[in-house]
């Protein structure tokens, strides 16, 4: 089959594309032609070595696939060849990735594909799909009413959590670069846009808060102030935070205890597969009622795995700005 990975970690231009055995499936696993795979900045720090992983030899990269199921393995339960199929968790922790032909997949980590969701869509709504919701059902608790902040309304995660947020019954704010960005996350369904290049975020989300401050604050960036964050809580308030391997904000410890607040963290890989599939049912659910979609910024071959790396490093270490959504690889195109 043909796949790309890499041998050693290093920048994009390690990524080699060629021909690797077919992986047969083992017991309890499942065989899936890929259709379309994903790539997210979780890939580049595997492949870069910033998120010193468990990896096989070679590594195929990819986390995020959606396609077709080829075989099954003994002791398969869910899934039969032929049903169409989407799934995450892939390419790290001694899993092979996801930008191949084939990839074989453990059981627990694959779901059904809704009728009239694409390929692509799946792919790509998956990683960050799951991890939105994490964030705002599993560790937040997220109940109806409530007001959600979230940096980048039109980021992979971002999106996910302005759409899930808006399901679930909440006010949403988010920020955003430019005005075709705010009207995008208009789109998703954000009540309120705040540009962080431009405008006054503090001001502004006291203004669309009515001063009662925020309920959720979901960080998809590396927190660098959280007294800015602290300051803009409503008592009782949960503040979640996913990215930021290296960053070390202070803490406004007095503020934060006055106001009974709550901060909390995950990784979405190190979460169980029982509360993973939680969130797919509720994404396959919200993609057959039309109220979920995946931005998809760019699509490319599987021959150009190495340019699909460098322009999701681009916008995630330099923030050049060239990508509005998820880069989807296509293995038979």
């Amino acid at each position: 089959m043909k796949a790309t990975f890499f041998e050693t970690t290093g920048t994009p231009d390690v990524i080699r594309v060629g021909d690797l055995p077919t992986p047969e499936p083992q017991p309890g696993e499942i065989r899936v032609k890929v259709l379309a795979a994903s790539i997210n900045p979780i890939d580049t720090y595997i492949r870069s070595g910033a998120a010193p992983m468990q990896l096989p030899k070679p590594a195929i990269t990819g986390t995020d696939f959606a396609g077709v199921v080829d075989a099954v393995g003994s002791a398969v339960k869910e899934f039969r060849p032929g049903q169409r199929v989407w799934g995450s968790n892939q390419g790290l922790l001694g899993r092979q990735g996801t930008c191949a032909e084939f990839v074989c997949v453990e059981e627990k980590w694959v779901y059904h594909t809704p009728d009239g969701v694409s390929d692509e869509q799946a792919a790509a709504g998956a990683l960050v799909g799951i991890t939105a919701h994490l964030g705002l059902f599993q560790r937040a608790n997220l109940t109806h009413a409530e007001t959600v902040f979230v940096n980048g309304g039109t980021g992979g995660v971002g999106s996910m959590v302005v759409q899930m947020a808006k399901a679930a019954g909440a006010k949403v704010i988010c920020t955003v670069g430019s005005e075709d960005k705010a009207a995008e996350a208009r789109k998703l369904g954000a009540d309120a846009t705040i540009n962080y290049k431009t405008d006054d975020i503090t001001a502004r989300v006291k203004d669309a808060t009515g001063g009662t401050g925020v309920n959720l604050w979901y960080e998809t960036l590396p927190p660098s102030d959280l007294d800015k964050t602290v300051e803009l809580m409503a008592p009782r308030g949960r503040i979640v935070v996913m990215a930021g391997r290296q960053a070390r904000p202070v803490f406004p410890n007095g503020p934060f205890y006055v106001k009974g607040l709550s901060l909390l963290g995950f990784a979405m890989f190190n979460m169980t597969p029982a509360e993973q599939r939680a969130c797919a049912d509720d994404i396959n659910r919200w993609r057959t009622e039309g109220k979920l979609t995946v931005l998809i910024g760019a699509q490319f071959p599987l021959s150009k795995t190495t340019e699909a790396h460098q322009l999701q490093e681009d916008n995630t270490l330099r923030k050049s700005g060239t990508l509005t959504g998820k880069i989807v690889i296509l293995p038979n195109a």
